[in-house]
């Protein structure tokens, strides 16, 4: 998806050849992720010719929120606090990250009082 968002509209050879130097799938495989996410209504497209051309049907944000969403109930059962602790153990936080954390804390901290 994150070529599509970032290429759009965007066809199957340009997303096969980018994926195929990052990837070990076969174009027929990528072929047939485009058409399964075609008809999850992730993504639509529209005939150029002898080509497709596709464009995302659904926002990189709503699909991160989703995704963060399930991670968060499937790995944490659904526990904000646990997930922050460990992800916040495991990584390599900058000066500047660990200021941006803590006013984040602190505007959600004045915001629950």
């Amino acid at each position: 998806m994150n070529i599509i968002w970032d290429t759009q509209p965007t066809t199957a050879s340009e997303i096969i050849k980018q994926l195929t130097q990052t990837t070990e799938w076969t174009p027929a495989t990528i072929r047939t992720f485009l058409h399964r996410l075609v008809k999850k209504g992730a993504l639509n497209f529209e005939e150029d010719g002898n080509r497709y051309l596709y464009r995302a049907a659904i926002t990189r944000h709503s699909t991160v929120k989703h995704a963060s969403r399930s991670f968060l109930t499937s790995v944490f059962d659904g526990q904000s606090g646990p997930l922050l602790t460990h992800f916040v153990k495991a990584s390599q936080l900058s000066a500047e990250d660990i200021q941006k954390l803590k006013s984040l804390l602190e505007q959600k901290e004045s915001k629950d009082d």
